[in-house]
């Protein structure tokens, strides 16, 4: 089925489930390997290596972010330009945001591996508990000139229609991903850092079969003669400054977090913490998954004028974005011992309570959370850079650090309680954009609404 064919005529309920459906699980299978990743270090190496991969994961998540800054903000662009016929603009952005991506990656992968000890330090960790940092933070840089890019081509497979392909490629992604961390973990018996060589050694051999239908030049995009300019990297920058954003914003809210974490309860409260990322990056996918997998969908009909279509996508959208956020509310309320024991292994008693009860108050963060993840999605699908980079800026960085402050004489419930006033406040702040965009597509001289 090709783009015009799917983005455009085949029904809006029917698209949801060809688009979203595969793309949640593709992105939930992405998670899949993140999660098993924390499960088999806790399990097989203990609470210190455990706590390690949790102070060092918010600079992994960095250097993948460059590559997404780049890749989500040319599938935007090159959605729209396919929308308007514009095939030839579409290849050039492609094929610019691919060697970005790579020139990305051995430039952050250079800084990061020189840096891993100094940034651990600065953290406030000593010893061990940093040495191990570092080894898994230096896997991960050096491998980043070809892992980095595994997520962008994720959306360009989506955008020429390789929708179920997409999916395929990351649940292949999560078990290679897994098996080989188990083999190096579990019967070779390596260290930390053959924790991050099995996800990484998955990843590499993924980006590989993921390129193959381009370099073939089956797919609706090619490859070209790159021609870079000004205001084209502008406009990647702009589409893509949202999700960077968001991800650097949060990994700042992390690297604060887990600095203040080690000087209220040790590596104990860091591993805590760590638990209650790994649940969000469960979910977080499934809501990101659904609401990504339909942007190359609204920008292609909002490119073509077709606004109706428009609305008719994204109230689906939301729809399924609460149902999947009211649901994770339930599954975290009723397991929390389940969940605490999953990733704590052998953890003494006090512990495992510190983890059962900030569980329990990070569960509220999903009664509204959805609100905001979904019309981010949406301003980012229609071209609205402003209001999706204050939504995610917000969320991730503004709304938890004031929140720190006022939650500070809680002590580490404090701290728990974060997560759920910021998806509050980011709700009532998504409202507030709703209703303006609404207001300003409504008005006869608008210029989008007379296209």
């Amino acid at each position: 089925m090709n783009s015009n064919t799917l983005f455009a005529k085949t029904p809006p309920g029917k698209l949801f489930f060809i688009a979203a459906l595969p793309g949640a699980v593709s992105m939930l299978a992405s998670a899949l390997y993140q999660l098993v990743d924390g499960i088999l270090v806790g399990q097989f190496l203990g609470l210190t290596p455990f706590a390690a991969l949790n102070l060092a994961m918010p600079f992994v998540i960095i250097n993948f972010a460059m590559a997404d800054l780049i890749g989500v903000g040319a599938s935007v662009p090159i959605s729209i330009s396919l929308g308007r016929g514009e095939k030839e603009e579409a290849d050039n952005l492609f094929t610019c945001a691919c060697l970005m991506i790579v020139a990305a990656g051995v430039a952050v992968g250079a800084l990061l591996y020189a840096s891993a000890p100094w940034l651990m330090g600065l953290m406030g960790a000593r010893g061990e508990f940093a040495a191990l940092a570092v080894q898994y933070l230096r896997v991960y840089a050096i491998c980043s000139p070809i892992t980095t890019i595994i997520f962008a081509v994720d959306n360009f497979l989506r955008i020429c229609g390789y929708i179920r392909g997409s999916m395929f490629l990351n649940l292949f992604l999560s078990i290679l991903s897994a098996g080989l961390e188990f083999l190096f973990l579990g019967v070779f018996r390596w260290g930390i850092w053959g924790a991050a060589l099995g996800t990484c050694s998955g990843m590499m051999v993924c980006v590989v079969l993921a390129f193959i239908p381009f370099f073939r030049g089956q797919t609706l995009l090619r490859f070209t003669r790159p021609r870079f300019r000004l205001s084209m990297l502008r406009q990647i920058v702009a589409c893509g400054s949202p999700n960077f954003l968001n991800n650097l914003a949060g990994r700042i809210t992390s690297i604060l977090m887990n600095g203040i974490l080690v000087r209220l309860g040790g590596e104990g409260a860091v591993s805590v913490y760590g638990v209650l990322m790994y649940v969000d990056g469960f979910i977080q996918p499934l809501l990101y998954g659904m609401c990504d997998s339909l942007q190359p969908a609204v920008g292609y009909n909002w490119g073509a004028g077709l606004f109706s279509r428009v609305r008719a996508i994204e109230k689906r959208c939301f729809a399924a974005a609460a149902v999947v956020s009211l649901a994770s509310v339930g599954v975290i309320a009723l397991f929390p011992e389940g969940i605490s024991r999953l990733f704590l292994a052998g953890a003494a008693p006090e512990e495992l309570e510190l983890c059962r009860s900030a569980l329990g108050w990070f569960c509220l963060t999903y009664l509204t959370r959805w609100l905001s993840f979904a019309t981010q999605s949406y301003m980012l699908a229609i071209g609205r850079a402003l209001p999706a980079t204050l939504i995610s800026v917000s969320t991730a960085l503004v709304f938890p650090v004031l929140l720190i402050g006022l939650f500070w004489p809680l002590g580490l419930t404090g701290i728990w309680l974060n997560f759920a006033g910021t998806a509050l406040l980011a709700a009532v702040l998504a409202l507030i954009i709703l209703a303006r965009v609404s207001g300003e597509l409504s008005r006869p001289d608008c210029p989008v609404a007379q296209a």
